[in-house]
């Protein structure tokens, strides 16, 4: 749970009278957590064990830029550098209907991706989920590989990222960082892995999560993009089946690419 001090902070930026009346972590045993001040729900973020302050850093500058610009977002009420925490608004519910509604999401990926140059708290991205490096870990030996592993990460280390406008990139866009605010209309949450580069980025790891989690094969895409998604992933996934249908979307990514595999 977060710290008491933390808490009455984030009750008081709805109000000096403000009290709450309950925690809930929105992530196992860890932040983020959902607080409820009065009759308004709203998201707590602080450093926890998975989240260091570079990341809650990241989320405020993110968040600060998606308010400027109209992008789908939640909006920030409150951040404390010296407590390193913030509070924003709730703004749907992350769970996914049962047949994807890819386009919606894509929509609003294309409303997030505004021009945007790399600043303090947004670096550049080269990758989706800035904090792992799957594909570094692979060649130094620290994770197991596979043939076809092997044959993507020698690909992309060979040949140059397409060339494509430098945007504002949510990260890390999975069905859990997708809140639906109606059957209709989504919302990017999450943003602590946020930054600037190729729209790619968030493109391949959406065209990526859909694949494993659905079982589909989106068409259209960048193939490069789609190979960096799939080599950042461990090597073995939660089930076979995600492991395996992982495999397919790097397949058919690598034929793409003209890459016998």
């Amino acid at each position: 749970m977060p710290a008491e001090r933390v808490v009455e902070w984030a009750a008081g930026c709805l109000g000096s009278e403000a009290r709450v009346v309950s925690v809930r972590p929105l992530h196992g045993e860890q932040g983020p957590w959902l607080l409820r001040v009065g009759e308004t729900s709203v998201v707590l973020r602080a450093v926890t064990p998975r989240v260091d302050a570079a990341m809650i850093a990241t989320g405020v500058a993110a968040l600060t830029v998606a308010e400027e610009y109209g992008v789908p977002a939640p909006r920030l009420l409150g951040v404390d550098l010296e407590l390193t925490a913030s509070v924003e608004t709730v703004v749907g519910s992350t769970t996914w209907p049962e047949h994807p509604d890819l386009e919606r999401v894509e929509a609003a990926l294309r409303r997030v991706h505004v021009p945007l140059e790399a600043r303090p708290g947004l670096p550049r991205r080269i990758r989706p989920i800035a904090l792992d490096d799957f594909a570094r870990d692979r060649r130094e030996g620290l994770l197991a590989t596979t043939p076809l592993l092997k044959v993507a990460d020698d690909v992309i280390q060979e040949i140059a990222a397409p060339r494509g406008p430098t945007v504002f990139l949510h990260g890390d866009v999975w069905p859990g960082n997708v809140a639906w605010a109606s059957p209709t209309e989504c919302v990017l949450i999450d943003w602590k892995t946020a930054g600037v580069g190729d729209p790619g980025v968030d493109f391949g790891e959406l065209r990526k999560q859909m694949a494993i989690t659905y079982g589909l094969t989106p068409q259209g895409g960048s193939a490069y993009w789609d190979v960096v998604a799939a080599l950042n992933t461990p090597t073995v996934l939660w089930t076979p089946e995600a492991t395996e249908r992982r495999d397919g979307f790097l397949r058919d990514a690598l034929r793409r690419l003209r890459v016998a595999v």
